[in-house]
C-alpha cells in the first residue's frame, strides 16, 4: 500500500523520530471532538479500510526514488524508510456501530513512528465513512420502515467514493444501490429504472413505456413524469394492462409535489386493480424532505436518495482528531483552547439500560452492567478476524439503533447522549495537565479544559 498517502509533515516528523531514536511505544487516539448541531450519533466506519492499508504499508522503489528526487530526506532517511512496516496493534468501536463526540473510536499503538506516519490515511477513511454513514443513517430513520434505494454515484465525489457509499448507506439500512460494481463487489442488491432520455427517445411516451416492458418484463419501473406526470401514470396503466404483466412493477416519481402526484397516481392505480405497483419518489431528496412526505402520509412505497446522501450535503465532514495519548510509558495530553485531549489507552464502556456511555482507561474493567466497545481488530500488524460482511455491520449498527434513545434519533433537534470520563481517567487528566502546567514554570497558563 502506497506510503506516500500522506502529509509531508508526517514524514517531516518520522524522520526527525528517527534520526534521534525516538521509536518507544506510542498510542494514538482518533475521536470526533463535537457533533453536528443536527447530528445525535454518529455511525463508526472507515476502520476496514484502515486495516487494509495498515497491511499493506510500505515504501516501494519508485516512492523513494521521488522523495530522493525532491531532496527532501538524506540517504539514511530512505533507508529507514524502506524498512518500515506497520507492526502496532488496532483497537477500535467495530464499523455499524453508533458512538459519539468525546470517545476514541479507533486507538493506535505502535512504535511512534508507524503510529505517527499513518494519521493522515486513518482520518482521511474515517472521516469520510463515518460521516456518509451516519447521513444514510438519518435517511432510514426518516423512511420510517420504506424501502431507500442507494441513487448518489453520479455525485459522489469520485469513483472510489461512490462504491464506499453504496456499501456504508446498505450497511445502515439503505435495500439496493443503482451501482452496479458496488452491488458485484460488497454482495448488494442492484435497483434501476430508466433516465428520461429513454422516454425522450421514442416517439411517444407509451412507446417508450411498451419496449421497456417487452424488454424488462420482470423488473419494469415507469418513469412518468418527463412530459405530465399525470399523463404518464396512465400511459404505464395502459403498458402494464395490455401486456399483462406480473412481478415487480412500479412508477417513479422525479420532480414536482411528491406528495400530491403520490396520492393521484396511488388513487389512479388502485382504481385500475393494480394496488400490488409500488410508487418509487426521487429527485435531490434528503432525510428532511423524506420525513416530511412519511409524516404527511404520502403513499410512496421507497424513496431513491442521490446527491445529499452522497456527499452529507449539510455536513460533509466531522471535526476529528488523531492525537498522541501515550508515549514511552508517559501520559501526554494537548492543552490547547478548545483542542484539549484525555491523556492514556483507553476503553470505551457502554450501558444499555439506561442509555450510557463511560470512557475510561484502557485497563479498567468493564463496570457492572457495561459492555466494552473496543476491540482489538489488528495484533502485531495483523487483522485478527477477516473482514467483516456487510451483512455483520448491519446487524450491529441495528442492535445499537434499537437502545439509542429518542432524543438522540430526532432529525431537526438532536440531544446526544452525554459520554462521561471514569474517575480513573478525570485522575490521570487532572494529574498530567499539573505535570505539564509545573514545566511550564511561573509564566505559564493553562489555555483550555477537558470537559467530562
Amino acid at each position: 500500500m502506497n506510503a506516500l498517502l500522506t502529509d509531508l509533515y508526517e514524514l517531516n516528523m518520522v524522520a526527525s523520530y528517527m534520526r534521534r531514536g525516538m521509536n518507544g511505544q506510542a498510542t494514538f487516539s482518533l475521536f470526533v471532538r463535537r457533533l453536528p448541531v443536527t447530528r445525535g450519533f454518529l455511525v463508526t466506519a472507515g476502520v476496514e479500510s484502515c486495516l487494509d492499508f495498515l497491511e499493506g504499508l510500505r515504501f516501494e522503489e519508485r516512492d523513494l526514488d521521488y522523495l530522493r528526487d525532491q531532496r527532501q530526506f538524506n540517504s539514511s532517511d530512505l533507508e529507514a524508510f524502506r524498512r518500515l512496516r506497520f507492526t502496532g496493534d488496532v483497537w477500535a468501536i467495530p464499523e455499524g456501530r453508533i458512538a459519539f463526540a468525546g470517545e476514541p473510536l479507533i486507538e493506535v499503538t505502535a512504535p511512534l513512528t508507524e503510529a505517527q506516519l499513518i494519521e493522515t490515511f486513518l482520518l482521511n477513511q474515517v472521516t469520510f465513512e463515518t460521516t456518509i454513514a451516519s447521513k444514510a443513517a438519518r435517511c432510514v430513520i426518516a423512511a420510517a420502515g420504506r424501502d431507500l434505494v442507494d441513487f448518489s454515484f453520479r455525485r459522489t465525489q469520485g469513483i472510489e467514493a461512490g462504491l464506499d457509499v453504496a456499501r456504508l448507506s446498505a450497511m445502515v439500512g439503505f435495500g439496493a444501490t443503482s451501482n452496479v460494481e458496488a452491488a458485484r463487489l460488497h454482495g448488494l442488491v442492484v435497483a434501476g429504472t430508466m433516465a428520461h432520455s429513454y422516454v425522450e427517445a421514442f416517439s411517444s411516451q407509451a412507446g417508450a413505456f411498451r419496449a421497456f416492458a417487452e424488454d424488462f418484463p420482470g423488473r419494469a419501473t415507469f418513469l412518468v413524469d418527463t412530459y405530465d406526470t399525470i399523463a404518464g401514470v396512465k400511459d404505464a396503466i395502459a403498458v402494464i394492462k395490455q401486456l399483462s404483466l406480473a412481478g415487480p412493477l412500479g412508477i417513479r416519481l422525479d420532480s414536482g409535489n411528491l406528495d400530491d402526484l403520490a396520492r393521484r397516481g396511488r388513487k389512479l392505480l388502485d382504481s385500475a386493480g393494480l394496488s400490488h405497483v409500488r410508487i418509487l419518489a426521487s429527485g435531490g431528496l434528503d432525510e428532511l424532505e423524506i420525513d416530511a412526505l412519511v409524516r404527511a402520509g404520502a403513499p410512496i412505497d421507497a424513496f431513491g436518495v442521490g446527491t445529499k446522501m452522497g456527499v452529507s450535503a449539510d455536513y460533509p465532514y466531522l471535526d476529528t482528531a488523531y492525537k498522541l495519548v501515550r508515549y514511552a510509558d508517559r501520559p501526554v495530553m494537548k492543552l490547547s483552547r478548545g483542542k484539549v485531549t484525555a491523556p492514556g489507552r483507553k476503553q470505551v464502556f457502554r450501558r444499555r439500560r439506561p442509555f450510557g456511555d463511560l470512557v475510561g482507561l484502557f485497563e479498567e474493567a468493564a463496570p457492572a452492567r457495561h459492555e466494552s466497545l473496543m476491540e482489538p481488530l489488528m495484533i502485531g500488524g495483523r487483522r485478527t478476524e477477516a473482514q467483516a460482511a456487510v451483512a455483520e455491520s448491519r446487524r450491529r449498527f441495528e442492535d445499537d439503533y434499537s437502545i439509542l434513545p429518542a432524543a438522540a434519533r430526532d432529525l431537526r433537534s438532536p440531544r446526544p447522549p452525554s459520554v462521561r470520563f471514569s474517575p480513573a481517567l478525570r485522575k490521570l487528566s487532572t494529574d498530567t495537565q499539573r505535570e505539564l502546567m509545573s514545566k511550564l514554570g511561573p509564566h505559564g497558563h493553562p489555555t483550555g479544559s477537558l470537559k467530562t
